[in-house]
């Protein structure tokens, strides 16, 4: 059973997260295990094991960037170093998530590295720290772009879906996929701006 079908939900992008949550609270008060405390202890791990689902399910789906992974996950797309689990594991393991950089910020990534390699070595010059300051909000006005972008992609999902057009959805996926991408490289790229300014 898959996260939608967990709580009766087409695979859509677009959800009503009110009318989810008050389902989640539903099914929770449905499932949870102190009501199988006298019941058999296979009941009462089936209970555990249901309301644990639902927990994960709801966290998944409550989430719109952790949806569209999800949905993708569905979908048969390895999501690689875009995921948050990726994140998890790579910080897990003590190791640096594999980062695939998108053709067009390899310039300005590199200018940014040359900077912060800088500013680690200690060099707390004035110009350079109002350059890191520019290229923080030059980068996040990318990601508010790429995130607009995403959304727009869940409306394109949302439509093929609905009128069953693979080809459609297939393009939506790609370019949500480049859009995930992006919006992580672009991310830490704000983020390692935002340890100097």
């Amino acid at each position: 059973m898959t996260y939608f079908e967990v709580f009766s939900l087409p695979p859509r992008l677009r959800l009503d997260t009110a009318a989810l949550e008050k389902t989640f609270y539903r099914l929770q008060r449905e499932l949870h295990p102190d009501r199988f405390a006298t019941r058999s202890a296979a009941e009462q791990a089936e209970a555990t094991d249901k309301s644990s689902a639902l927990n994960d399910a709801y966290r998944t789906l409550r989430d719109p960037i952790r949806r569209t992974e999800y949905l993708l996950s569905l979908e048969g797309i390895d999501l690689e170093e875009q995921s948050v689990q990726a994140t998890a594991q790579a910080k897990a393991a003590g190791t640096e998530k594999k980062q695939i950089v998108p053709p067009d910020l390899l310039e300005e990534a590199f200018e940014l590295n040359m900077q912060l390699e800088e500013m680690k070595m200690g060099d707390d010059d004035p110009q350079l720290r109002a350059d890191l300051a520019k290229a923080k909000q030059n980068f996040q006005s990318m990601l508010d772009a790429s995130q607009k972008s995403l959304e727009a992609e869940w409306d394109s999902w949302d439509a093929a879906l609905d009128i069953e057009d693979d080809a459609a959805k297939d393009a939506a996926k790609d370019e949500m996929l480049a859009l995930l991408n992006r919006r992580t490289y672009l991310r830490n790229l704000v983020r390692d701006c935002e340890a100097y300014v």
